[in-house]
């Protein structure tokens, strides 16, 4: 399991990945998750990805290697977002294709996706959401991020906090906090936390950072957060008891 997600304002894009790949008893590992395919100054593209770990690769590696060889077809040759987003959806149904019958045998979950976000010459920045069937959907004004992966910890922090007109700080410390809020109630997600933002037209990534569990910077939003939160609801109206009559002796008579 893994947890990425991808927010999308009028600024610009931040886009955010754990490294969590297992976490059984005796076995955690960890592996990049966030992908950076950008040609500074012509075109921003970055991908999360969650599911399958050999398909996510394979898929990566797939990406990769069209761009490596001048593909007609690749990550720096589509002219559109919104085509680069069926790209890869197309690449993920080239390897199900490949490996399904192999991996149906053992009943080997094969499903995955990723988000792929970034700015192309004459759009605006966007952010999409890939389904393992290869379809795709993009966030919008009014639903401003995506998620993929273990969702629901890390959804509430988004759904309260965010809109289109927030600014690209606010956004960073609420991806970092949502993802924080699943590492805590989900031991299948875990750090390393890899983050980009995106200034909108700069077509080049300038921020960036990776951290660990015990980096003092998550350390201390993740203090001022359960802080801020208990004062919140010590600070809340406490409830109007008594409102509603309720029978201390219900008739369960059949008359």
């Amino acid at each position: 399991m893994t947890y990425c997600l991808g927010i999308s304002v009028k600024e610009g894009l931040v886009l955010a990945a754990d490294s969590r790949t297992n976490a059984g008893v005796d076995y955690i590992s960890s592996y990049q998750k966030l992908f950076d395919f950008s040609i500074p100054g012509e075109r921003v593209i970055v991908a999360c990805v969650s599911g399958n770990l050999s398909v996510t690769q394979a898929v990566v590696q797939q990406l990769g290697q069209d761009i490596k060889t001048g593909a007609k077809d690749s990550l720096h040759t589509m002219p559109t977002m919104y085509e680069i987003a069926r790209y890869i959806g197309y690449e993920i149904r080239k390897i199900h294709d490949e490996d399904r019958n192999w991996l149906d045998q053992d009943g080997i979950e094969f499903q995955c996706n990723f988000l792929v976000g970034g700015q192309l010459p004459g759009e605006s920045p966007e952010v999409y959401l890939i389904y393992s069937q290869g379809n795709c959907i993009r966030a919008t004004p009014e639903t401003p991020f995506l998620q993929i992966g273990e969702t629901k910890y890390g959804k509430p922090i988004l759904d309260r906090t965010l809109t289109h007109e927030s600014s690209l700080d606010a956004i960073a410390k609420c991806a970092l906090l949502s993802i924080d809020s699943t590492m805590r109630s989900n031991i299948s997600v875990g750090p390393p936390i890899n983050m980009v933002l995106y200034e909108a037209d700069s077509f080049e990534i300038r921020h960036r950072v990776q951290l660990q569990s015990s980096d003092p910077y998550l350390a201390k939003i993740r203090k001022y957060w359960e802080g801020a939160l208990r004062e919140a609801t010590n600070n809340m109206p406490t409830p109007e008891w008594n409102r509603v009559s309720i029978d201390a002796e219900p008739d369960f008579s059949l008359e």
